[in-house]
């Protein structure tokens, strides 16, 4: 079964092209023009195991909202075409991620019903050119889109770029586990008989 996805966004603001292959190997080829942003969907794709490819150009003489809320929703769509109507996935997964002094939380369900709980406290708003407040505009994008619940929680930490290092790790881990394959549950993961979404 092929779990692979692509996914191409044009707006007046930004053009995304973007490619998922769920059952990867952690292969990332990411531009997007925002290089603390590239680093985080590197890593994203590494911890959970994907084959990712993303295009981004935008309007970043503006700033890079639009580009990283639309590469967000481009992903959460790409997650949901992959996932099919989810038959034989785990549908739950959860991650607890050190980063040095920081500690997050992440836990998924994919049960097409968007839902966001970001509790995630930055002691500063931005690295380098990146505006700190983007991580949580990816995250709600991609939820949205993918129709997943997902609540992120800090438990404690210093430094921005490591709790936002580590909700991204924690993220991957909790999807990867989710969206995989249960050999022992042949059918949906629902006494409803399907997920929403």
């Amino acid at each position: 079964m092929s779990r692979q996805a692509q996914v191409e966004r044009r707006t007046t603001e930004t053009h995304v092209s973007l490619s998922l292959e769920l059952d990867g190997q952690g292969l990332a080829d990411v531009q997007t023009g925002i290089g603390f942003f590239d680093h985080m969907l590197q890593l994203l794709t590494k911890h959970a195991l994907w084959n990712l490819q993303v295009r981004a150009t935008g309007d970043l003489h503006v700033d890079a909202h639009h580009t990283v809320e639309d590469v967000g929703i481009a992903l959460g769509q790409a997650l949901a075409q992959a996932l099919g109507d989810k038959t034989g996935i785990y549908r739950y997964g959860h991650a607890i991620v050190p980063m040095d002094e920081s500690l997050v939380t992440a836990a998924v369900d994919l049960s097409g019903r968007a839902f966001l709980v970001w509790q995630v406290p930055l002691p500063t708003t931005r690295l380098g050119d990146f505006d700190a407040e983007l991580a949580q505009d990816f995250w709600q994008a991609v939820v949205q889109h993918a129709a997943m619940n997902l609540h992120v929680m800090a438990h404690h930490g210093r430094n921005t770029h490591h709790l936002i290092e580590a909700v991204f790790k924690a993220c991957a881990r909790a999807l990867r586990h989710a969206g995989e394959i249960d050999p022992r549950q042949p059918g949906i993961p629902s006494t409803k008989g399907r997920l929403l979404g």
